[in-house]
């Protein structure tokens, strides 16, 4: 395979306002032209559905600078272990008519991130247990099996299109976070998740730089031996707005797009308050997503107080996963971590879930399990299945959400999920 030399990431953009459509377009074009992809065969790598993007802006843009000059053009939808999309479900993702996919992008293939396949998957080395320990500053310490999509090792040139936002596991979202997890085999996605529910949500989300899980993925990502691009956009959660673009070698092309995101992804309140109700989007269906409600709201509700996951619409609590979390339930990190005999087998993934719906929390064989923050399901899961998660239960009618703006002691947020909140003042940006 034929080597690409790196350039560093070009960036357009601000937090200050949004770019135009022609801005974005012509910029994500002009940096396509520039880079060596003629005769090549190349993947491209976009999110799912759950995340605000516009993904055809995005794919029209992209499509349009390299068919002709790519051999080979496949799209590969970085699902981690999200539930397959059917073709409806893509193409409502795309925003197009039926059939309109093959139309108008007829050189390119899109296809689902098959993680349930063991055929998809190709091992690409492992990272030893020394250097896991190494990497996660003494968490850590087993050999993890890295396995990718075969098709990102058979490419030539890998492209990553997808938008930044803080993220509870790694810091911030996108460049190789779309690698892993996102088309990457199942113990890459456990130890990395685990590993962020060891240093726990608080802690990780919105952090800037090279996290210890970021650290572990761009090891797993070195392994691949293919080129790897991204472009990462930073998104107006809730819309198609873009505040800027950066195009270059994932980890640089990251690096600039995390930072913008951390001036436009981040609210700062002056004082803790005693209740949320974060108000789920539809683009979160099942709380797997939706738990994003919980993890972007906990740095500021104050001791004692209360989280309030409102979605009527939502009634499953995980597609995939939904066996595992129902024999384990919701619970905050020192109750696995100090009971791990018991716990070690279950999926550590499943396990990282849990902790991070759970938030910040305590367990000794004492006192039992003693949790900072009450977390409250007001959604169509029947009571006695939430009260079975060990999390509380509100009927969705019950709450008044035009009377709970006027409350002092509650906040309510609107399209929860993607704008993380802290307590503070915002950073000086020159």
């Amino acid at each position: 395979m034929d080597t690409v030399t790196k350039l560093p990431a070009a960036s357009i953009g601000s937090f200050e306002r949004s770019l135009s459509e022609d801005e974005a377009t012509g910029f994500i074009a002009e940096q396509l032209a520039g880079r060596p992809l003629d005769g090549r065969d190349v993947v491209v790598i976009i999110p799912d559905s759950t995340r605000s993007c516009p993904l055809q802006l995005l794919m029209d843009t992209v499509y349009g600078a390299l068919v002709g000059r790519a051999r080979r053009l496949r799209v590969l939808i970085a699902l981690g272990t999200h539930p397959e999309m059917t073709r409806q479900q893509i193409e409502t993702m795309f925003e197009v008519g039926p059939g309109d996919l093959d139309r108008r992008y007829p050189e390119a293939s899109i296809v689902n991130h098959a993680w349930w396949e063991p055929s998809e998957l190709v091992s690409i080395g492992t990272i030893p247990a020394s250097r896991v320990e190494e990497l996660s500053e003494g968490r850590l310490s087993l050999d993890v099996d890295v396995t990718v999509n075969r098709a990102v090792v058979e490419a030539d040139d890998v492209l990553i299109v997808g938008p930044v936002f803080p993220h509870e596991v790694v810091g911030f979202s996108g460049g190789a976070k779309y690698l892993f997890p996102g088309v990457s085999g199942q113990q890459m996605i456990d130890a990395s998740h685990w590993l962020g529910a060891l240093i726990s949500s608080v802690a990780i989300i919105g952090t800037p730089g090279i996290t210890p899980v970021r650290a572990m993925i761009n090891e797993a990502a070195a392994l691949i031996p293919s080129n790897i691009l991204a472009c990462c956009v930073v998104v107006k959660s809730g819309s198609h707005d873009l505040y800027g673009v950066a195009v270059g070698d994932a980890q640089s092309a990251w690096e600039e797009a995390s930072a913008l995101s951390a001036n436009t992804h981040i609210r700062y309140l002056e004082r803790p308050v005693k209740r949320v109700i974060s108000i789920i989007p539809d683009r979160y269906d099942e709380i797997w997503v939706a738990a994003k409600g919980m993890y972007k709201v906990e740095p500021i509700v104050a001791d004692d107080g209360e989280v309030i996951i409102y979605a009527p619409h939502l009634s499953v609590v995980s597609h995939t996963h939904g066996a595992e979390i129902a024999k384990i339930g919701y619970h905050c990190r020192d109750y696995f971590s100090r009971q791990w005999d018991r716990f070690k087998d279950h999926p550590w993934g499943v396990l990282a879930h849990s902790t991070h719906l759970r938030g910040a929390g305590t367990w000794s064989p004492e006192d039992g399990e003693r949790d900072r923050v009450t977390v409250t399901l007001a959604t169509a899961i029947s009571e006695e299945e939430t009260r079975s998660l060990a999390l509380e239960y509100r009927a969705p009618e019950s709450i008044d959400i035009e009377a709970a703006r006027l409350d002092p002691d509650t906040l309510v947020v609107d399209n929860a999920g993607e704008i993380l909140f802290r307590l503070g003042e915002p950073p000086t940006v020159s």
